[in-house]
């Protein structure tokens, strides 16, 4: 890409698009196109197709979906599996039809199998069962991934896949239904503190295994992949280190400085036992992640306060 080049980020006002501003705006580039949900509906083929037919971006990154945790996961599997299938078919077919230079389709780690061997590599998809828990949207995930495969074999195109693992930090979702882990113990916490609470009650055992990325980073490396990766294969994106659950609530209770006690309710579910990405293939690129969790964390929360 060229500092001048017509970029545009669909869904820039979630966590991962507008860390992609941040990321673009501070690397020197000036002509990226933005919409708000208002003034562009990704879920209409209609009004996609008129956008890309005037705007005529050169390169774009697909970061708009529908996301969630597990209470929302469950809850809307319907949701999520219609938004999301809808969203990335639209905008893909939009950018072959118009001809965009590239493409870079935001994945998820949660496309992978439930039990697949740790640490996850790209070649692990479609060998082995899925989580139940976020199935719809892991399979809308897996659609939008061949989707690009499919247009790069019969039309030529260049849509590159990322597979992202968790991600954390500025405008993350801190709804206590519809978010993920880490903001939601940050939102735990930080309300306990406020209450002057004697303890946080957290989901299932704590047992489970997560990888954090700060999403600064994620950007960092997407914009790294759209300038030198052009391989038809997916690429996983993370830090390459994990935790139990149980250690990342320590870390955010010492974090915010709650003083009371943890207590699990291990009547709710636990979700994947463990998903570490194999980040071997990004790192050969010369591709690494500069954020620390406790850094990323400090952040996060310094973000909370001053916005929420």
């Amino acid at each position: 890409m060229d500092k001048g080049s017509k970029i545009y980020i669909a869904g820039h006002t979630g966590l991962v698009g507008s860390a992609l501003l941040r990321e673009l705006k501070k690397d020197g580039y000036t002509n990226i196109i933005i919409k708000t949900r208002e003034e562009l509906d990704l879920v209409s083929k209609i009004e996609v197709d008129k956008f890309f037919l005037e705007e005529k971006p050169e390169y774009v990154f697909l970061a708009a979906a529908k996301v969630g945790g597990i209470v929302a996961n469950g809850t809307y599997p319907a949701d999520f599996i219609r938004d999301n299938l809808m969203i990335e078919s639209n905008v893909i077919d939009s950018a072959y039809k118009n001809k965009v230079k590239k493409l870079l389709f935001l994945g998820s780690s949660c496309i992978y199998p439930k039990d697949a061997p740790q640490p996850i590599k790209e070649e692990y998809l479609l060998r082995g069962e899925l989580e139940p828990t976020n199935k719809a949207y892991a399979v809308a995930k897996i659609a939008g991934i061949v989707m690009c495969q499919s247009y790069n074999k019969q039309y030529g195109t260049n849509f590159i896949s990322v597979m992202p693992t968790n991600l954390y930090g500025e405008n993350d979702n801190f709804d206590l239904e519809s978010s993920h882990v880490l903001p939601a113990m940050i939102r735990k916490f930080d309300d306990a503190k406020k209450n002057n609470s004697k303890e946080v009650v957290l989901w299932g055992t704590g047992s489970p295994k997560r990888e954090f990325l700060y999403v600064d980073d994620l950007a960092n490396a997407c914009v790294f992949l759209m300038n030198y990766y052009d391989n038809v294969e997916i690429i996983n994106i993370g830090t390459g280190e994990d935790l139990s659950i149980l250690e990342l609530a320590n870390t955010i209770k010492n974090c915010i400085g709650f003083n009371g006690d943890i207590s699990w309710d291990s009547s709710k579910p636990d979700g994947t036992p463990r998903k570490l990405l194999d980040i071997s293939k990004i790192k050969s690129l010369g591709w690494s992640p500069k954020t620390n969790l406790i850094d990323g964390i400090n952040r996060t929360y310094s973000w909370y306060k001053d916005n929420i």
